[in-house]
């Protein structure tokens, strides 16, 4: 007499359109009769998406098994891209190693996690279930090395979200000396160096009156600040101030325009 073993149910709370899902379905067969056993699984995840919007797919190759050769990685690419192409300009496919994926199950990396939770697998060799059955057990959570790294890429994000600020403040230090120098250029003027420019526009733009009389301290304000970026006196900028910073370069800009 055969015993009857239940298989536990995961209380799955991502649902997907049928449309969606179907999709997903098709691009999974065809990727797997492709590539067979190299693939360990293919999750749908992210839970309901917006009418039309992106179908995110996780494929999770076997590099445990398998070598991964350059060549071998190149005509997956190629292949993966052809038949998500040629599925739906809809799927979003993303690609992780099985060691990278478990990598974040052993931490309880949030990235994994949220997989997990939403994801549906249309492909699974016998990892993806129980590792969902494992998250709604409460097996898995997340440890402190994913809570320092996920600290340190926080800091990390804030200074460069500061670097981009800065850097944008030099997009416009640029934009209104090209404009300057091409103003300059317009009345076969040589154009001077950064430093000097402003006195040349006050000498050959102001007083012939062909621009704003503002014009040669903007130019001077935002070459001043251009030097104290790249010496690091200043270190960080507040959107207000870059705001500031961009009305006044437009408002100079076009006053170079005027030029004629």
């Amino acid at each position: 007499m055969k015993s009857k073993i239940e298989k536990k149910d995961v209380p799955l709370a991502a649902k997907y359109p049928k449309e969606d899902y179907d999709t997903a379905r098709k691009f999974a067969s065809a990727t797997f009769k492709e590539f067979g056993a190299f693939i360990r699984a293919i999750v749908i995840f992210g839970g309901q998406t917006e009418s039309k919007g992106d179908i995110d797919i996780l494929i999770i190759v076997d590099n445990v098994t398998f070598y991964l050769t350059p060549e071998i990685i190149e005509t997956y690419r190629i292949v993966v891209e052809k038949i998500a192409r040629e599925t739906s300009l809809r799927l979003h496919v993303t690609t992780l190693r099985f060691t990278s994926f478990w990598e974040y199950m052993r931490v309880g990396d949030p990235l994994g996690v949220n997989i997990l939770r939403t994801g549906i697998a249309l492909v699974d060799t016998g990892f993806f279930y129980p590792l969902q059955l494992l998250l709604y057990e409460g097996r898995i959570r997340p440890s402190q090395e994913a809570t320092n790294a996920y600290y340190a890429r926080s800091a990390s994000v804030l200074h460069n979200s500061q670097m981009k600020i800065l850097q944008a403040a030099m997009d416009l230090y640029w934009s209104v000396i090209d404009s300057a120098h091409a103003a300059l250029m317009k009345l076969q003027e040589i154009p001077p160096s950064p430093k000097d420019i402003h006195e040349h526009i006050e000498r050959k733009l102001v007083k012939q009156g062909l621009v704003n009389k503002r014009c040669p301290s903007i130019m001077r304000e935002f070459y001043i600040l251009s030097r104290k970026i790249l010496h690091r006196e200043i270190i960080e900028m507040s959107g207000k101030e870059w705001d500031h910073l961009l009305e006044k370069a437009k408002f100079f800009t076009e006053e170079m325009k005027r030029v004629r």
